[in-house]
């Protein structure tokens, strides 16, 4: 019985050391020499499952991926595999010889450590030694390309970039991309095309098939000559690279790289406008016109009002130059003109109407002529300019009181001069004479008046102490000063938007100004770095509620759909109301 007894003991520490030595726990790099500018992926692989994994302090490198979780059970000739890895990717700081240290996890109740693993960082490479790993992979399959519509423009001549991103079919991209950097485009004015959602298409890049989206669409008309430089577009993706592995139905593994990818800056270089024939009244205007100046009715009553329009139709830089002026005799009342904006911008330009309309209103009867206005403008067809002259517009006031009758105004014909009559009563108006009344002192003293003066200052004395005691209330209420204050600051921001209420696309850049504007006065960040996920985050650390971060985001991609999609007064009323209720709520709840 004893020796049974012993046997069964050998035999279950031989199971439990077999047991035991199933487990494995270790890291694997997937080089062990490589270049400063390279990055190094390693790997702690287990085949059991453990829990509270502990990764080494990675010192002399930036972590720029992971940890990624991957999980691979598989089975063969009846026997079941097990593998879980956490992968990171690295960045090296410096050139140097380097120690990773031990990784740690618990499996089944027990510690397991990796071996510490040494590698050398040695100067930038041209290429990685060896096979290409993921990353090296993911940077040949993947490019962003800025293509420029023309590199070679005039001032004011519109250009197109649009933003493509390239993928091979060997490989795929995640969905959880954004924008590490958006372009600026100093020295142009920028109209950026709405892109209706990102479809796959196939083309060519360096005569291999590809598929590719375009990301952004932006048309530009250069404001200065000379080369111009245009910022990148950067993205920061996530890669999908096979690992040459197939799992148990024979699907293709796939690794997940981080990848930053660019465009690379362009440079536009912009040729000034020929000096040659260049019209004294020329005021910049580019591209192909039709120029029209008329008039609601050319015969009218003296007070009565009509409206004199000056027109330019067609395509070109329609918002970058002023209408020529429309000069009136001096007998006619001119008022300021209202100025109007029909132009779409779509990728071969602006294109469209702008108008001045002016009111005017006769005083007297007569035939009033409007002279030609004349309009230039530099067409890049013929690349020459060109002239175009209104005709002579007569105003013919029918009925109405004459400029002459009573010696005040003349019309423009009336070349007569009249003779200025004094008369004996002109200051007949002004009295000259006066009806004084001597006031004894003693009528005054002791009278209601007296008493009333007197007493004053002591009924002053309550009232002031009512008003300072309602004041310091007031002080005192700091939720009620916030809400206050909160109110205040969104009308403040938000008085331009409501000015241009009933002009849509004036009204949506002046709210969205407002909205940009309160953001760079709150959270200290220029225009430029303003992106949804950077504002969703700043609000958020500044304690703002999240449905609070929800309705401003909406607001501001309100005003984005607003450009391109038809809007009603009344939709316009309520982003305003909206937009200046949502202000006033981030007022009231962020913190410092």
């Amino acid at each position: 019985m004893r020796v049974i007894k012993n046997i069964s003991i050998i035999l279950f520490l031989f199971a439990s050391s077999i047991n035991y030595a199933q487990v494995t726990f270790e890291a694997k790099v997937s080089k062990q020499k490589l270049g400063v500018n390279e990055r190094l992926r390693i790997d702690f692989e287990m085949n059991k499952d453990g829990d509270n994994f502990v990764p080494p302090n990675f010192d002399d490198f930036t972590v720029v991926g992971g940890p990624n979780t991957s999980l691979m059970n598989s089975y063969a000739n009846g026997k079941k595999t097990y593998q879980k890895t956490y992968s990171y990717f690295l960045a090296p700081k410096k050139k140097g010889k380097f120690t990773i240290k031990q990784a740690t996890i618990e499996i089944e109740g027990e510690t397991y450590k990796t071996f510490p693993i040494t590698v050398t960082v040695t100067d930038a490479v041209e290429r990685p030694n060896g096979q290409p790993d993921a990353s090296d992979i993911a940077s040949e399959k993947i490019h962003l390309v800025a293509e420029v519509s023309n590199s070679n423009p005039y001032l004011n001549e519109p250009t197109t970039v649009v933003y493509k991103l390239y993928v091979s079919p060997d490989v795929g991209i995640s969905s959880n991309w954004r924008e590490k950097q958006t372009p600026r485009y100093n020295d142009f004015w920028s109209q950026n095309v709405e892109v209706k959602g990102l479809n796959i298409q196939r083309g060519q890049y360096q005569g291999e098939d590809y598929r590719y989206v375009v990301l952004r669409k932006t048309v530009l008309y250069p404001q200065k000559t000379g080369n111009l430089k245009l910022e990148p577009l950067v993205l920061d993706i996530t890669v999908e690279v096979p690992t040459g592995r197939a799992n148990i139905f024979g699907q293709q593994i796939m690794t997940q790289v981080p990848k930053t990818v660019t465009a690379g800056s362009r440079t536009i270089n912009v040729k000034p406008l020929p000096e040659q024939g260049k019209p004294a009244d020329f005021k910049g205007a580019v591209g192909d016109f039709s120029f029209n100046v008329t008039t609601s009715k050319n015969q009218l009553n003296a007070t009565e009002s009509l409206q004199a329009k000056i027109e330019v139709t067609g395509k070109g830089n329609l918002k970058l130059f002023e209408l020529p002026k429309l000069t009136t005799p001096s007998s006619l009342e001119v008022y300021e003109p209202e100025h109007k904006e029909n132009v779409r911008t779509s990728l071969s330009g602006m294109q469209g109407s702008i108008s001045d309309i002016y009111t005017i209103v006769p005083q007297y009867r007569g035939k009033y002529p409007i002279p030609s206005v004349s309009f230039s403008y530099f067409d890049l067809k013929t690349e020459s300019y060109k002239r175009i002259t209104s005709n002579e517009i007569v105003i013919d006031v029918v009925e109405g009181p004459t400029a002459s009758a009573n010696g005040s105004e003349k019309t423009e014909t009336d070349n007569t001069k009249q003779t200025v009559k004094p008369s004996t009563n002109t200051f007949a108006f002004i009295k000259i004479s006066s009806n004084w009344e001597t006031m004894s002192s003693k009528d005054f003293f002791k009278s209601t008046s007296f008493w009333c003066l007197l007493l004053l200052p002591f009924l002053a004395i309550p009232l002031a102490i009512v008003i300072r005691r309602a004041k310091d209330k007031r002080d005192a209420d700091v939720v009620g000063s916030r809400i206050r204050k909160a109110d205040r600051l969104a009308k403040k921001y938000l008085s331009e938007a409501k000015k241009n209420l009933r002009q849509k696309e004036a009204f949506y850049e002046s709210l969205e100004r407002a909205l940009h504007n309160y953001l760079k006065a709150k959270l200290n960040i220029e225009t430029s770095d303003f992106n949804k996920e950077k504002i969703e985050d700043l609000l958020t650390q500044k304690h703002v509620d999240k449905n609070v971060v929800a309705e401003f985001i909406s607001i501001l991609e309100s005003c984005e759909l607003a450009r391109y999609t038809p809007i009603t007064n009344v939709t316009m009323q309520n982003d305003y109301d909206k937009a200046a209720e949502t202000i006033s709520l981030i007022d009231k709840q962020i913190r410092k």
